[in-house]
C-alpha cells in the first residue's frame, strides 16, 4: 500500500535556531556539571534523618546525640574458638581491648573502671567486649576497616566478628561506595547497547545518548540546589533511583521523537519543517506522560517518611529535566546533524511512501478477529502471575539486606550463640531521673526482655539499655518493643521514651505501611484525573487504570515467586511495595498514553476500531523498544549486592515488560475493540454520528469491518 505525500510548503524555522538552543545547554552545562558531582556530599542514610521528627525513635536518637559522646560509634568484638578458650586466646583479647582503647580513647572517662571490659561467656568459648569511638575519628564505614585489621594478630583457630550497630553501618555504607558512579555507567553501556541495536546506526545511538547524558547530570545539580535550599533528604538509593529514572524516561522520549521525526523525513523535504512536525506529533503524548510521572512522584510528599517525601522532588526534578532535554536540546542536534545521522537507513523524502503492515498491524488484525480470546487470555496469564502473592511478602530484616552476609551480620548470630541474653540489638529507653528506677523494675518484668540496666544521667534525663530475648529485626523482637513501649508508657511523669536501632526499624516500617494507604489513593486519583483530561473521556481513562493495577499485582506476584523460590529472599523490604506501585503506575500509564493518545487521534479519522489498529501499528515497534530500554535501565538496580536495591529493579523491570509486550500490546487493544466507540464516552467520538461519513458504521462500531 502506497500513499501520496504533497510537498511541504511551510516555512522552516531559521537556521540559528538549533545552534541558539545549543548554545544554550553548553552554558547550562558549565554551570551545572560542577555542581552535580557535589550530590554524593548530601545524601545521608542515617535513621534519624530518615524518620519523621515524631517518631519515638528519632526523639531517643536526637536526645543521644545532644549528650557527649552520644554520637560515638559503637562496635562488638566477639572472640571465639570451636573448642574452650586457651590463656593465649585470653590474653590476645585483653591485649586487642588494651589497643584499641588507647588508640580510640573515649572522651568519657571512668565508664570501665568497676572490673574487666571484656566479658566471657558462659561455655567458656568465646570472648566479646564493646568498643565506642568517637565520630572525631570519622564515620561507620571509615573505622570499620582499621578496627578490623588492627585485631589481625592472633593465635591460630581463635575467630573474630566485629559486629555491632555501627559495624553493620559501615558494611551498608560499603555496599553504596561508588555506588552512583557505578550505576551511572553500567546504566550508560545498557542504553548505548539497546541503541544500537535498535537502530543499527553506527552514529545515531550516539546523540540520544548525549542528550540524556546531559538531562541527567543537569538533574543531578538540580538536586543538590533543592536539597542545599529546603533541606530535603536524599539517600543513596534515592540517587540511584535518580540516575536510572532519567535514563530510562530520557530515552524513551527519544525513541518517540525519532520514531516520529523519522516518520515526517518521508513527507518534508526541509528536516527542520520535518521536526516541527515530529515535535507537534509527539510532544504531547511526551509532555503528558512527564506530567503524569512528576504528577505521581509529587503525591510523595504527604509521605511521613522523609526518604519517601524526598523522593518526590528528586524524581520529579529528574523527569522535568529529561523532558526539557528531549524537547529542546536533543531535536536541535538531529536538525544540526540532517538526515545523514540516520545512515546507513537513511529516510529519503518521497511524493509517494510506501506502507507496509508488518509484524503490529498483523498482530492488530488477529486481536481483532479474536477479541474475547485476546481478552481472556491476557487476563489468565496475568491472573496466574499474580497468585505469586501468596508467597513470602513479609518483611525483610536488615541483617538480611546484604545478598552476601558481611562479618557484622554473621558477628550477630556468633554473639547469640555465645551470649543469648546480648544477642539482640539493645533498646534505648529515656525517662526523667526521679522515675528512672520504677521504670527500670517494669522493664526487667517485661515478657522478652533479658537484660535491663541503668545508664548515666544528665540534661534532666536517665537512660537505660535493654537487651531483648529475640532476634534483631523479627516479629518476636518488634512485640518485645511495642510491650516495653506501652508498659513505660503507662508510668505517668516519667516521659519514656524507647528508641535503638530495631525500635528505628519497626517505626520505619509502621511509617512506611501508613505512607503506602495515603499515597497509593492520591496516585490512583491524579493519574486517572490526568488521563480524563488527556483522553477527555471517562471510560477510557478507567479502562487504562484498571489494566495498570492488574498488572501491577500480576508483576508484584511474579516477582515475589523469584525472590522467593528462586532467589531465596527472606522476605520483601518494607520501601519496595511503595516504590514500585509508582514507578509501574506511573510509568506503566505511560505507554498507555503514547497509544491511546495515538488512537484517539486516528480514532477522528478512522473511526474507534482501525483507529487503535493504526495506532497499535504506527506505536508497537517504538513503545515495544521503549519499554526494553526502560526495563534494562531498571535491570541496573539488579546487579547491585542490595537485597532491596535488586528487588525494586527486578520487579519494575519485570513490571515495564509485562505491560509493554502483554497489557499494551494484546490486552488494551482487546479491550478498546470489544468496548467500541463507548470507549470514548461522554466525549463526541463515542457517538456515531461524529464518525468521519466514510467510515460511519452501519451497526455497532465494534464489529469488524468484514461484517459491515
Amino acid at each position: 500500500m502506497s500513499v501520496n505525500a504533497a510537498p511541504s510548503r511551510e516555512a522552516p524555522p531559521g537556521r540559528w535556531v538549533p545552534w541558539l538552543v545549543i548554545g544554550l545547554w553548553l552554558v547550562l552545562a558549565a554551570v551545572m556539571v560542577p555542581l552535580s558531582g557535589k550530590l554524593s556530599s548530601v545524601t545521608t542514610d542515617k535513621a534519624v534523618d530518615t524518620l519523621p521528627a515524631s517518631a519515638e525513635s528519632t526523639k531517643v536518637a536526637v536526645l543521644e546525640d545532644s549528650r557527649p559522646g552520644g554520637e560515638d560509634n559503637t562496635f562488638v568484638f566477639v572472640y571465639h574458638r570451636a573448642g574452650a578458650l586457651t590463656d593465649a586466646d585470653r590474653a590476645t583479647v585483653e591485649r586487642h581491648y588494651n589497643t584499641l582503647a588507647k588508640r580510640y580513647p573515649p572522651k568519657t572517662a571512668g565508664e570501665d573502671d568497676d572490673g574487666s571490659p571484656t566479658s566471657r561467656s558462659t561455655d567458656g568459648k568465646a570472648m566479646m567486649f564493646t568498643l565506642e569511638v568517637s565520630m572525631t575519628y570519622g564515620g561507620p564505614e571509615d573505622i570499620v576497616g582499621p578496627l578490623r585489621d588492627a585485631a589481625k594478630d592472633r593465635p591460630a583457630g581463635l575467630e573474630l566478628e566485629v559486629t555491632g550497630p555501627a559495624a553493620i553501618d559501615g558494611d551498608l555504607d560499603a555496599v553504596f561506595d561508588g555506588i552512583d558512579l557505578q550505576v551511572f555507567l553500567t546504566t550508560v553501556i545498557v542504553v548505548t547497547l539497546l541503541l544500537i541495536l535498535t537502530y543499527r546506526s553506527p552514529v545515531l545511538w550516539f546523540i540520544p545518548l548525549m542528550a540524556v547524558g546531559a538531562a541527567a547530570l543537569t538533574a543531578m545539580a538540580t538536586v543538590y540546589l533543592l536539597v542545599k535550599a529546603f533541606g530535603i533528604v536524599v539517600n543513596d538509593q534515592n540517587s540511584a533511583l535518580l540516575t536510572i529514572l532519567v535514563f530510562g524516561v530520557g530515552t524513551d522520549y527519544a525513541l518517540l521523537l525519532i520514531a516520529r521525526y523519522r516518520e515526517a523525513l518521508h513527507h518534508h523535504e526541509n528536516v527542520r519543517v520535518a521536526m516541527v512536525h515530529a515535535l507537534r506529533g509527539a510532544a504531547p503524548a511526551i509532555v503528558a506522560s512527564a506530567a503524569t510521572v512528576v504528577a505521581g512522584l509529587l503525591c510523595l510528599l504527604v509521605a511521613d517518611l522523609n526518604s519517601t517525601s524526598g523522593l518526590g522532588p528528586i524524581g520529579a526534578a529528574g523527569i522535568l529535566c529529561a523532558l526539557v532535554a528531549m524537547l529542546t536540546l536533543f531535536p536541535a542536534m538531529l536538525v544540526v546533524l540532517g538526515r545523514r545521522i540516520f545512515w546507513p537507513a537513511i529516510p529519503r523524502f518521497s511524493t509517494v511512501v510506501e506502507e507496509k503492515p508488518g509484524l503490529w498491524g498483523r498482530l492488530g488484525t488477529a486481536i481483532s478477529r479474536r477479541r474475547w480470546v485476546a481478552t481472556l487470555g491476557s487476563l489468565g496469564i496475568l491472573g496466574v502471575l499474580a497468585v505469586g502473592l501468596a508467597g513470602n511478602t513479609g518483611a525483610l530484616r536488615a541483617q538480611d539486606q546484604f545478598l552476601d552476609a558481611p562479618e557484622s551480620v554473621t558477628g550477630f548470630t556468633v554473639l547469640r550463640q555465645h551470649f543469648p541474653e546480648l544477642g539482640g540489638q539493645p533498646m534505648t529507653i529515656f525517662t526523667r531521673p526521679a522515675y528512672q528506677e520504677r521504670v527500670l523494675d517494669i522493664v526487667k518484668g517485661t515478657p522478652g526482655v533479658a537484660v535491663a540496666v541503668p545508664g548515666q544521667t544528665s540534661g534532666g534525663w536517665a537512660d537505660l539499655s535493654v537487651f531483648p530475648t529475640d532476634a534483631p529485626d523479627t516479629a518476636a523482637e518488634y512485640d518485645t518493643i511495642k510491650r516495653v513501649r506501652t508498659a513505660v508508657h503507662a508510668v505517668n511523669g516519667a516521659e519514656a521514651i524507647v528508641g535503638g536501632p530495631s525500635a528505628e526499624n519497626l517505626d520505619t516500617e509502621v511509617t512506611t505501611s501508613r505512607d503506602e494507604k495515603l499515597v497509593i489513593p492520591l496516585v490512583l486519583a491524579v493519574v486517572l484525573i490526568i488521563l480524563g483530561l488527556l483522553l477527555r473521556a471517562i471510560v477510557a481513562p478507567l479502562v487504562l487504570m484498571a489494566t495498570v493495577i492488574v498488572s501491577f499485582a500480576a508483576a508484584f506476584g511474579g516477582s515475589v515467586f523469584v525472590f522467593d523460590t528462586i532467589l531465596g529472599f527472606k522476605g520483601v523490604d518494607y520501601s519496595v511495595p511503595l516504590l514500585a506501585f509508582l514507578f509501574l503506575v506511573a510509568l506503566g500509564v505511560d505507554y498507555n498514553i503514547f497509544l491511546a493518545s495515538r488512537a484517539r487521534e486516528e480514532t477522528v479519522r478512522l473511526g474507534t476500531r482501525d483507529g487503535m489498529l493504526k495506532a497499535l501499528s504506527a506505536t508497537g515497534g517504538v513503545i515495544t523498544s521503549a519499554g526494553l530500554v526502560l526495563a534494562a535501565t531498571f535491570a541496573v538496580l539488579a546487579t547491585l549486592p542490595l537485597v532491596m536495591l535488586i528487588e525494586v529493579g527486578f520487579l519494575v523491570a519485570f513490571g515495564v515488560l509485562l505491560d509493554a509486550l502483554l497489557v499494551r500490546s494484546v490486552l488494551v487493544p482487546a479491550l478498546t475493540l470489544l468496548i467500541g466507540r463507548r470507549i470514548w464516552w461522554p466525549s463526541r467520538l463515542s457517538r456515531p454520528e461524529e464518525l468521519p461519513d466514510r467510515r460511519r458504521p452501519l451497526v455497532d462500531d465494534k464489529e469488524p469491518a468484514l461484517q459491515r
